[in-house]
């Protein structure tokens, strides 16, 4: 098959869409709740998908993910560039600059990118650049060129997201921890829920966030990480416990370096496309008491995205 080019938009074949009719969740979000983790797709007509991507993803414009964050009861949300948009950050910034102040958000750049280019990225919002290692889904990036953003992202307050699988924690330990800046994991890492939760694999990321207390976890998309999950599905609130321990256990032991996301719009899923509210019911299975809930939704994503900090300049 050929690769894609910047102006087809045909969707990825077997591509599941995002759920359009999503639950009224049971679960009241505490004030001022914030969705740590979405994205943004598109449109196409608009913000054209990178030529290098590697699938081409249904559009899921800022208007529907404000109408989501609203009917599910968050207050904010924090957008990550999405793959499929390369080092184009055209669409996040968008988005950004639409959302009345209620979103921040997380950009890939490369060493290429200037320093105005940084200071208007800053000016919309953006308060992090995201690093992405699963190899199924991005290319190869130099390390040397990924410390290089770091140390330039460094001063402006910004925060490093990675994105790997828990099999290859133990090769890229050394670069990780060698990152001058606050560091975020996505979906803890991806752990294999199969395995024991007090395993080998667990508890190297258990160590590797004690042993630095700069790196903090997203304890979201157990449909991305759920091996059972698809077969609670029908109405059930009750999907996805083999992330339960998991993800409590992450919750418990580091309440004040966690946040929770959606994850919408679900980009490649497989098996089946998550209804948003049951999601949202996933939170207090995790985070099991009022306090913990506020710290996962509110008083940790306010600290990181929206500190009361004025305009950090680049010198």
């Amino acid at each position: 098959m050929s690769e894609p080019t910047a102006g087809d938009f045909t969707k990825t074949p077997g591509w599941l869409d995002w759920y359009a009719k999503p639950s009224k969740p049971r679960f009241k979000l505490p004030p001022g709740a914030v969705d740590a983790h979405c994205h943004v797709f598109g449109p196409g007509d608009q913000f054209p998908f990178a030529p290098e991507r590697k699938y081409t993803p249904c559009d899921a414009s800022k208007a529907q993910l404000f109408a989501l964050r609203d009917h599910l009861g968050f207050d904010k949300n924090v957008i990550v560039q999405a793959t499929c948009h390369g080092a184009d950050n055209r669409a996040l910034v968008d988005a950004l600059r639409h959302a009345n102040g209620k979103a921040r958000g997380v950009a890939t750049v490369r060493p290429s990118v200037t320093d105005a280019e940084l200071q208007d990225m800053h000016a919309a919002g953006v308060r992090g650049v995201r690093f992405n290692f699963v190899k199924r889904l991005v290319d190869f990036t130099p390390r040397d060129e990924l410390m290089e953003i770091a140390a330039r992202i460094a001063p402006l307050g910004w925060h490093v997201v990675i994105y790997f699988e828990a099999a290859d924690l133990p090769e890229l330990w050394d670069f990780f921890t060698a990152l001058p800046t606050t560091v975020v994991v996505d979906h803890m890492g991806r752990p294999d829920v199969s395995k024991p939760v007090d395993g080998p694999e667990f508890e190297l990321f258990v160590t590797f966030m004690h042993e630095h207390k700069n790196v903090w976890s997203k304890v979201s998309c157990p449909e991305r990480l759920s091996v059972t999950g698809s077969k609670a599905l029908d109405g059930e609130r009750n999907a996805y416990q083999d992330v339960v321990p998991f993800a409590r256990r992450i919750v418990e032991t580091f309440p004040d370096r966690v946040l929770w996301g959606t994850d919408w719009p679900h980009p490649n899923l497989k098996d089946h496309m998550p209804d948003d509210g049951l999601l949202v019911d996933f939170i207090p299975r995790i985070a099991t008491t009022p306090g913990l809930q506020r710290k996962l939704l509110v008083n940790n994503p306010m600290r990181l995205y929206w500190p009361a900090t004025h305009l950090v300049k680049i010198v």
